[in-house]
């Protein structure tokens, strides 16, 4: 029986797994938004929004629960630099979930994981001569 066992399997290996949601938390905290799989995702997001309120606090104890499971010190510089004072007034609910459909190949529900509030590469309209 599966009595209180929260999480899905995504049908790998527990060693897998880990490494996958680390591999893709660095991706989100990197560029600030993906696309993956929709379970994929709903996976991730609690993984990532407890790393995001660890950085909130810049303490060098908080650096090393954060280096625990992200080893890219660029990227920790990156999360405790940009992301961290830039939620630090949100009380949570640092990304979002689009669904995108299916994919072609297999079916499989697409979705596009990003944080909220990131900067939206705007396009600038060339000026009339």
């Amino acid at each position: 029986m599966r009595h209180r066992k929260t999480g899905r399997k995504l049908g790998r290996t527990a060693a897998h797994r880990k490494a996958m949601k680390r591999n893709m938390s660095e991706a989100l905290l990197r560029h600030e938004r993906i696309r993956t799989t929709l379970a994929k995702a709903k996976e991730i997001r609690p993984f990532v929004e407890r790393l995001i309120t660890l950085s909130r606090e810049d303490s060098v104890h908080s650096r090393r629960i954060f280096a625990r499971q992200i080893q890219d010190r660029k990227l920790i510089q990156h999360v405790y630099s940009v992301l961290g004072p830039r939620y630090r007034n949100r009380p949570g609910g640092y990304t979002r979930i689009l669904r995108m459909g299916h994919r072609p190949g297999d079916g499989a529900e697409m979705a596009i994981i990003e944080l909220v509030d990131r900067e939206t590469e705007s396009i600038s309209e060339t000026p009339a001569t």
